[in-house]
């Protein structure tokens, strides 16, 4: 499995339309969560959040959306923001545009069912993967592509919680927009890392704020 921690400067610029990071003079931090709403997992990330005062972005999944509606009205009533991670999980790379976009729209659909004013239109491609084409396309639709800047890695069943935690405390600076998943996968590292994640910053004098 080959990623980088640290999304290189180079990359960011190639892909210029899509948002990598915020410019910030002030001391804020963009923490991002993708692929719930997860019984247990979700509730258990809103509870650490809440500890701190921080707002965050949940990417979800449409499905996970529809089976599990009360996690996701609980976590638009406290004020968090979510963005369009498509309704099945779609790799970019391996779907047609036509399906990829009405995967999209499900997705919107979804969301909408609980918050018909959520008008920001937020989306970040599974895998990080997209064609071009699919952007434009969305874009179009008035979506931004929200990536990242810090990888937590959380998902990946090979490293270590401790690597996981020295990726996000090495690699963050003001403006980072960090990546977790409130998964099953990621679970284990996600409840090692992420109050440490909070303590750390917060006592940095670090606000954590929702895109």
């Amino acid at each position: 499995m080959s990623y980088f921690i640290k999304t290189p400067d180079i990359v960011q610029r190639l892909f210029s339309k899509y948002i990598w990071r915020f410019s910030s003079n002030k001391k804020e931090l963009y923490l991002t969560f993708d692929d719930g709403p997860t019984p247990e997992i979700t509730t258990f990330v809103l509870e650490e959040l809440k500890k701190y005062n921080a707002k965050a972005t949940f990417f979800c999944i449409g499905k996970n959306i529809k089976n599990h509606p009360t996690i996701f009205k609980q976590l638009l009533d406290e004020g968090h923001s979510v963005g369009n991670h498509t309704q099945n999980h779609l790799n970019g790379w391996k779907s047609s545009n036509a399906t990829y976009v009405e995967n999209v729209l499900l997705c919107k659909k979804e969301i909408q069912q609980f918050n018909n004013s959520i008008n920001k239109q937020l989306f970040r491609p599974p895998y990080g993967k997209i064609k071009p084409s699919q952007s434009k396309k969305l874009r179009k639709l008035g979506y931004k592509i929200i990536m990242w800047d810090v990888l937590s890695a959380d998902f990946d069943t090979k490293i270590s919680k401790e690597k996981c935690l020295d990726n996000v405390l090495k690699n963050t600076q003001n403006g980072s927009i960090i990546i977790f998943h409130d998964s099953k996968k990621a679970s284990e590292k996600l409840q090692f890392v992420l109050p440490k994640v909070l303590n750390e910053f917060s006592k940095k004098g670090y606000v954590f704020k929702r895109i």
